[in-house]
């Protein structure tokens, strides 16, 4: 008997075949719903309802966001733009405050985001006077100074620096039309990179939540005494100071004074300073650092596929790789020229956008040296052209970076060392030789060397023989490319891209007004209770009670007993 063929009996009291049938045989047999069960039922869809409804109303409660920026500058701005086009491909308003005069920023290009200027007493050429100074002592004169030469020049050009920075506050904190525009604003978080003081203290004024994106700071110190990163320096290296996790005893001897040393030049200089800028503008005492402190999210530039291992908090995120992305196609006449490359393949050199000044000299040793490599290359370079340039060579004012790297035919990345191009060669998988600059670079190729992904090579002392060996050594040694690929794999292997990330961590904090829930306690103890320095003197005195008890308890054991045997003995004579 088939599936509804005398299964259900009719309505007519014989058997039927059919749907028809069945159909009305359940009518029959089914219970009527009563009144209380059509109401359950009609709640129970109201609640379900509004239940969609809520789940759709929260994501679309955070769009619309009003995100004000902090200014910047250099490849600090270019990591900034990824995030800033994300936040207004969700929707939200994103305002940028621009100074009247920047070297990078520029408020007249078109652009998705509004922004808000403000004028500064600095002129554009001190900047670039400035800028070009400290880029010479980086490039020409650190290497031939000792340690005191070299402190006493770098605490000189920090303290202009400093100097021009808060110059460039004056603009924001004390004009009154600044202010006003900002307070109308009604913003729902300040995005900062910290490199340029103030955002903490304008986001206090506001009474806004505030979040930091930075690479780190020197010896990590902003993280570890505003933030109250743990540092250890057992196996946590400084910022800068060119070590890896991996230290002997000497190398930690030398980490710790390297902490000491920067935080006491730190604090000298920039925190004195601010505490007393601060406090000018309140109008009371007020810590710099602790301001600092308060922000409710630390975005990290960087990640473990470039950093070594460490502890850290939970309102610290790392987001290493922010702005790289898939290589585009190539302009015809560049992709003609590198297919040109054949098996041999191709090499890009690239110093970065702001070196201009190297020299004559320098540029014929460099330009010598890819001349002798098999591969063609591709050399961002606006210097006059140098005399010795090969015909394997191609010289450019500008390169499409990122879609170079992650052409097949890369075989090699010659660089500065700069972060954004590390993380670019990291995220394609191509190995570096590196020619550090200035700044975090130097320290940044160490990363990479100690992770065998790089070669380094020193600008003031390479020689032609030498740059052309290491480019060599990248392409020739399997090692070098296997190493970035398996940092490349690592980079790509996590739950969230670093875009969305940070994104979604913005929109964390203007959902809920702040990430107060996310901040450790450790911003509440003094520095000998968070090194727990009153328990063990506690422990220590205790220790002490208790051993001068039991001193004291048998030194009166004792005279009792001596002192009782000596009367008998007395006694007795």
């Amino acid at each position: 008997m088939t599936e509804g063929a005398g299964a259900y009996p009719s309505c007519q009291g014989g058997e039927r075949t059919g749907r028809q049938s069945k159909e009305q045989y359940l009518k029959r047999i089914r219970p009527q719903p009563t009144f209380q069960q059509i109401y359950n039922t009609a709640t129970m869809e109201l609640h379900r309802s509004v239940c969609v409804l809520l789940a759709l109303c929260v994501p679309w409660s955070v769009k619309g966001g009003n995100v004000l920026v902090w200014y910047t500058e250099g490849s600090h701005w270019i990591n900034m733009k990824p995030v800033l086009d994300a936040l207004m491909d969700k929707g939200h308003q994103v305002t940028v405050l621009v100074p009247s005069v920047s070297m990078f920023m520029n408020s007249s290009e078109p652009s998705r985001f509004r922004y808000e200027l403000f004028n500064v007493s600095v002129s554009l050429q001190e900047m670039e006077d400035f800028l070009e100074e400290f880029f010479h002592f980086s490039m020409y004169e650190i290497d031939h100074m000792n340690y005191l030469q070299l402190y006493i020049r770098f605490m000189d050009l920090f303290k202009r620096d400093l100097h021009y920075a808060f110059k460039y506050l004056d603009g924001v904190v004390k004009s009154e039309a600044t202010m006003k525009k900002l307070r109308e604003g009604n913003y729902d978080v300040l995005l900062a990179d910290p490199i340029f003081v103030g955002s903490d203290l304008t986001a206090d004024i506001l009474g806004i939540p505030l979040v930091y994106t930075l690479r780190f700071s020197l010896a990590h110190n902003w993280e570890r005494q505003c933030g109250q990163l743990p540092a250890p320096p057992s196996f946590v290296p400084g910022a800068m100071s060119k070590l890896t996790d991996k230290m002997d005893f000497s190398e930690r001897v030398w980490n710790f004074l390297f902490y000491a040393l920067q935080d006491a030049v730190v604090n000298y200089i920039m925190w004195n300073m601010a505490d007393e800028y601060y406090s000018e503008v309140k109008g009371k005492p007020t810590n710099a650092c602790e301001l600092m402190g308060r922000a409710d999210i630390w975005l990290m530039r960087t990640y473990w596929d470039f950093d070594f291992p460490r502890p850290f908090l939970p309102n610290f995120k790392f987001i290493g790789g922010i702005h790289c992305k898939p290589a585009k196609p190539l302009p015809k006449e560049m992709e003609e020229f590198v297919q040109s490359s054949g098996d041999a393949g191709l090499v890009i050199f690239t110093l970065g956008s702001m070196i201009k000044n190297i020299t004559t000299e320098k540029g014929n040793m460099i330009a010598s040296a890819l001349a002798q490599i098999p591969q063609k290359v591709l050399w961002r370079y606006s210097g006059e052209k140098p005399a010795t340039v090969g015909p394997n060579t191609r010289i450019y004012n500008w390169i499409p970076q990122n879609d170079l790297l992650g052409h097949p035919k890369t075989k090699a990345f010659v660089t500065h060392g700069g972060t954004n191009g590390i993380y670019e060669a990291i995220y394609h998988g191509v190995p570096m030789v590196g020619i550090p600059m200035f700044a975090d670079q130097p320290d940044n190729l160490v990363h990479m060397k100690a992770k065998g992904a790089a070669v380094t090579v020193d600008l003031n002392f390479m020689t032609t023989e030498d740059l052309k060996d290491a480019i060599n050594t990248v392409i020739n040694d399997k090692s070098y490319k296997e190493n970035a690929m398996r940092l490349s794999s690592i980079h790509h292997d996590r739950p969230l891209s670093p875009l969305d990330e940070a994104v979604f961590w913005l929109e964390f904090t203007m959902r809920n007004k702040g990430a107060k829930n996310l901040r450790v306690a450790a911003h509440e103890l003094t520095w000998y209770q968070y090194h727990s320095l009153d328990v063990l003197a506690f422990l220590f005195a205790v220790i002490l009670l208790f051993m001068l008890i039991i001193v004291k308890s048998c030194s009166f054991c004792f005279r009792r007993c001596c002192g009782r045997k000596g009367k008998t003995k007395r006694k007795a004579e």
